[in-house]
């Protein structure tokens, strides 16, 4: 085999790998999903969601997945939170806090203010043992598969884990609140979704 086969051999293993991670957070969804799908469709608050680094990214994207699906979502910078835009946290707010290893000192701290507040936080995270863990009100425990994070470092893997995560609550949010096509697209004017003229078949609810 030469160079460029070996060179695209270990490119599809990267993908192989993530694809194989991401396909295994099927099995891991459980009554911990439910819990927080509960709390989503009973609060009366906002919505925020938070995480540092990649996990920040995949928070971003949660959060306006969150809001196109019909849950109003808003991602909240924790190291700007504390440095004032923790104002917008109230009681009867719910923070959503992401991030593999639990030990981000700035979404820690933050958990401790927002209490404070009268905020419950549900922590999305791959060591229940991690002090974001020990700190917040829900745990949800998600696994890697081995190889998936290059290194198990570098955060590729596991943060497509948490993504399809968040996305599969998006989807049963949007279902369970009867949030229908029509008001989706209200809310997506823009690019060639919004130009379509046919809405896809109504997701119902599921009893």
């Amino acid at each position: 085999m030469d160079t460029r086969s070996r060179l695209l051999e270990a490119a599809r293993q990267v993908i192989t790998d993530e694809a194989a991670a991401v396909a295994a957070v099927a099995d891991q969804l459980d009554d911990a999903f439910l819990d927080v799908l509960d709390q989503l469709l009973a609060c009366t608050g906002k919505v925020f969601i938070t995480g540092s680094g990649t996990s920040g990214t995949i928070a971003r994207r949660m959060a306006h997945l969150f809001s196109v699906c019909g849950t109003p979502a808003a991602f909240l910078h924790p190291m700007d939170a504390l440095h004032g835009t923790m104002g917008v946290l109230a009681e009867g707010d719910l923070l959503v806090t992401l991030s593999k290893g639990g030990e981000s000192s700035e979404i820690n701290d933050l958990i401790e203010l927002a209490h404070r507040r009268g905020v419950r936080v549900i922590a999305i995270t791959s060591n229940p043992a991690s002090t974001m863990a020990q700190r917040a009100d829900t745990v949800v425990t998600l696994h890697n598969r081995d190889g998936a994070d290059p290194g198990n470092v570098i955060a590729m893997g596991s943060t497509l884990v948490t993504a399809v995560w968040g996305d599969a609550l998006a989807v049963l949010l949007m279902r369970q609140r009867g949030y229908t096509w029509e008001q989706m697209l209200e809310t997506h004017p823009g690019g060639a979704v919004g130009k379509q003229r046919h809405t896809p078949e109504a997701l119902e609810p599921i009893e």
